[in-house]
Parts: C-alpha cells; sequence; structure tokens
C-alpha cells in the first residue's frame, strides 16, 4: 500500500494473532456501545463509549488530559502498552478517539484496518464477556495543539490555509443540515466554511472498510489541491469524520501539517455573522 506510516495500522490477522498479548490493549469505540459493543466484540477488548469516554461530559470539547489518563489507567494501558483501536462506522469513531488520545501524548497506538465491519465479515471470535483489567500506569502529556485548531484561528486565516470539508456533498451544500443518522445534531444555517474543498470522508475507504491504497488516496487529495506543502485543516460537523480525514492526510499519506478543527460546522455554522458558503 506503500503508506507513509504503515505502522499505524494493523490487519485483522495480527490483531487475531495479539489477542493474549498482555502488552496489547484493544479497544472498540463505539457510537452506540448497545448496538454493537454489547452485542459481541473481539474477545478481551475495552469498550470506549464515544459520548462518554472521548467527550466532556459537561463542556462542549474532548476529554481533558486528566480524563484520558484516567480513561487509559482504567482499561490497564501502560505507557509501554500498544493500543489499538477499533469501531463501527467504519471506525470514524476509533479514528476520532485515535486523534484525541494522540492530543494527550498517547504513543504506540494503531488502528484496525477495516474497523468492526471487517472482523464481522471475516467471521472472526466474538463474545459478550466483559473484561476486567488491573490499573494501567500510562501518563498524559500536555495537549499538543499542533494537532487542533480552534474558531479563531480559522477565522483569523480564513483563504490562506487549505480547508477539507469531509461532509457529504448535501451537507456540503447545505441542501441539509446533518446526515439522516443524526437529524438533531445540527447547526441553524447549511453551506460551508468559505474556500473548502469538498472531499466526503468515505472516498477513503473500501468497500470492505479498509483504507484505499496510498496511491489512491494521492489521487484524490490532490486532484482537490490538497497537497503535502500546504497547512491542512480539515472538519465536519462536530469533527468524528475530520478526525478520520486527519488520519489518513497525517499517517497514511505523510502530510507534515495536518490539523483538526473538531468545532467544526455546528460551531461555525451557529455563530452570529460568521460567514458561509452554498
Amino acid at each position: 500500500m506503500n503508506y507513509s506510516h504503515p505502522e499505524v495500522l494493523v490487519d485483522i490477522k495480527w490483531v487475531e494473532d495479539h489477542l493474549n498479548d498482555p502488552k496489547v490493549r484493544i479497544a472498540e469505540v463505539d457510537y452506540d456501545p448497545t448496538a454493537n459493543y454489547v452485542l459481541g466484540h473481539i474477545p478481551g477488548s475495552a469498550l470506549l463509549d464515544w459520548k462518554v469516554d472521548i467527550n466532556d461530559p459537561v463542556a462542549r470539547n474532548i476529554l481533558s488530559k486528566q480524563s484520558c489518563q484516567e480513561l487509559l489507567q482504567r482499561i490497564g494501558v501502560n505507557n509501554d502498552t500498544t493500543l489499538v483501536l477499533y469501531g463501527d462506522f467504519n471506525n470514524w469513531f476509533a479514528a476520532f478517539a485515535f486523534w484525541a488520545l494522540t492530543y494527550y501524548g498517547v504513543k504506540n497506538m494503531k488502528l484496525m484496518n477495516g474497523g468492526r465491519k471487517k472482523w464481522l465479515e471475516e467471521d472472526k471470535p466474538l463474545t459478550k464477556d466483559i473484561p476486567t483489567y488491573p490499573p494501567g500506569n500510562f501518563k498524559s502529556s500536555d495537549p499538543d495543539n499542533n494537532l487542533r485548531v480552534f474558531l479563531k484561528y480559522v477565522s483569523d486565516t480564513l483563504g490562506s490555509k487549505v480547508l477539507v470539508d469531509v461532509r457529504s456533498p448535501k451537507e456540503f451544500t447545505g441542501e441539509i443540515l446533518a446526515p439522516p443518522e443524526y437529524p438533531t445534531e445540527h447547526a441553524q444555517r447549511g453551506g460551508h466554511i468559505p474556500g473548502a474543498a469538498n472531499i466526503p470522508w468515505a472516498q477513503a475507504v473500501n468497500e470492505d472498510g479498509t483504507f484505499k491504497s496510498a496511491d489512491e488516496l494521492t489521487k484524490i487529495y490532490q486532484a482537490k489541491g490538497i497537497t503535502p506543502d500546504k497547512e491542512v485543516i480539515s472538519y465536519c460537523r462536530i469533527g468524528e469524520r475530520s478526525s478520520h480525514t486527519w488520519f489518513v492526510l497525517k499517517y497514511l499519506l505523510g502530510y507534515p501539517d495536518v490539523k483538526n478543527y473538531d468545532g467544526s460546522w455546528t460551531e461555525w455554522g451557529n455563530m452570529i455573522n460568521n460567514p458561509i458558503e452554498k
């Protein structure tokens, strides 16, 4: 596949071979655990609930540095543990967790290529058993602000940075405000940030949920002017799909300067007097 950082991906066989490896912790990241993890998950895998564990329970923000540390210690992660993430929606939420945890200094992290969908398609073992682990000793780092931007930065640099809107074409044009799966989570106005290129996140994956080859991905992004010599900012509606594209550009294609604007359209489209395009 010729990815720039192939070490951040593992395949189904690798995971199956490491199910009993004490140095490896596997975690499923779900939008709706009751529809997925609870019905059956990879043996020994922990659950990371997207809404509960990766987001702040009160503020409109991702989890805090302290919460990140407590979460990973709770599932038995040490500083030398290899953490493998996988999940539903072709790893949308696993990629979001990957970004958020990287933000707080988690190393040795990988995505299982193909996610939950691929594991099920290959008829690999599942269990309903909820595992327990001895507490880990992982310590979080201060946030890495090279990975994230906020509204003011996007607004102040409008026109000078490359913006990738990874939502569906109908969201990009403003025809709809949110995907049908999430009708209550949207902004007051439809459209996109001025100058943004629309490259839906799903263009990066194959039918089975695995990532396309580096050559295919390069053609997709460079055709829209998303080149590695530029500072690239990805956004979607609430920051999860844009994390998936952030992962593709940063790790699979090796772009040196990629940031996630996780405030995304729900923030931009709700701000009074913010410029939009339809």
